[in-house]
């Protein structure tokens, strides 16, 4: 019986391992860590902005619904800064593990 039991625990918590490491979507504005949160909306002043920064040294980050993400692959984000994405990945603390970008209303 106690065999069961621990089989049983071990399955579930197996289990909620597997459905934590899932990617999800995230939809936002690709910003970056110097500006954060001031792009939260996409717009031609935000691409220039950003773009400026990246090159400067900055990293690219992902703002969704107030919260500003760290993404870990930066070469999948080079010349969305300042534009709609969404994001496939995923969430360890305030990282995104960045499985897709792709850009979101068609630009």
């Amino acid at each position: 019986m106690i065999k069961r039991i621990a089989m049983l625990g071990l399955m579930l918590f197996a289990f909620g391992c597997l459905s934590w490491a899932q990617n999800k979507s995230f939809t936002g504005t690709v910003s970056d860590e110097h500006c954060g949160a001031k792009h939260a909306k996409a717009s031609a002043a935000a691409e220039t902005c950003v773009e400026k920064c990246v090159s400067g040294g900055a990293k690219y980050v992902l703002v969704s619904h107030g919260k500003v993400y760290q993404v870990d692959d930066q070469d999948k984000f080079k010349g969305m800064g300042g534009k709609a994405v969404k994001v496939t990945g995923s969430l360890t603390d305030s990282t995104i593990t960045v499985a897709d970008v792709s850009p979101v209303g068609g630009k």
